[in-house]
């Protein structure tokens, strides 16, 4: 297990923050500037287990996941976001449930939680809109379990670059030992497993990225 850290320098001194244009849209106009940026590095926690919520955050580029303690120690991932809202059940409880982990360098957008709850309750229009972002979640969520439930790992691979990838390119962002927790895999199985579909032609690796080739 690495080292608890929580902390990360904080952008939300800049006098203006670029919101990304789904988040933008999305929000309130007086939301806007209540919103800072934040920068944090790999390993560290953006929240812990127990705290009070104070910030919804937006993922805008790197990668989190949530995470909580097996009864064996091990960390078990529930969700894992590279772009939007994680922790998203944070909003109207009274202590994060699970720990919010940068797993690569992160640039987070921090929305604060009152404010956002008082806007949900106050603004019907972008309540709707919020519901409409949450069931978009819940779909992604439904296609993950949809891949968990698979046997075959080569099936699980090619169901995740036909969901989740653009054009039949699938970029992995934060190396294959990630890419086979977030399949509920061994790293060494996914190898395996790649290196046979490479071998049959089914997929092309490159730099990051997995490609599916012309063949059926």
């Amino acid at each position: 297990m690495c080292p608890i850290r929580i902390s990360a320098y904080d952008l939300g001194h800049m006098k203006s923050i670029v919101l990304p244009p789904s988040l933008k849209a999305l929000l309130p106009l007086q939301m806007h500037e209540l919103c800072q940026g934040a920068f944090y590095k790999k390993n560290e926690r953006l929240f812990l287990t127990g705290k009070k919520p104070d910030w919804m955050f937006y993922v805008i580029a790197g990668e989190v996941t949530l995470e909580r303690t097996g009864l064996q120690g091990e960390s078990v991932v529930l969700q894992r976001t590279r772009l939007g809202f994680v922790s998203e059940a944070s909003l109207k409880t009274a202590k994060y449930h699970c720990d919010g982990l940068a797993i690569t360098d992160t640039n987070v957008i921090k929305v604060p939680i009152t404010e956002l709850s008082g806007a949900l309750d106050r603004d019907p229009d972008f309540a709707s809109r919020w519901i409409s972002m949450l069931n978009t979640e819940v779909k992604r969520l439904r296609l993950h379990c949809e891949r968990l439930s698979m046997k075959s790992i080569k099936d699980r691979v090619l169901h995740l670059i036909n969901t989740e990838g653009k054009n039949g390119e699938y970029q992995v962002n934060t190396g294959l030992k990630s890419l086979a927790g977030e399949l509920g895999v061994t790293h060494e199985a996914l190898y395996r497993t790649l290196a046979a579909l490479e071998k049959t032609r089914t997929i092309r690796r490159g730099e990051g990225m997995l490609t599916l080739t012309d063949k059926p």
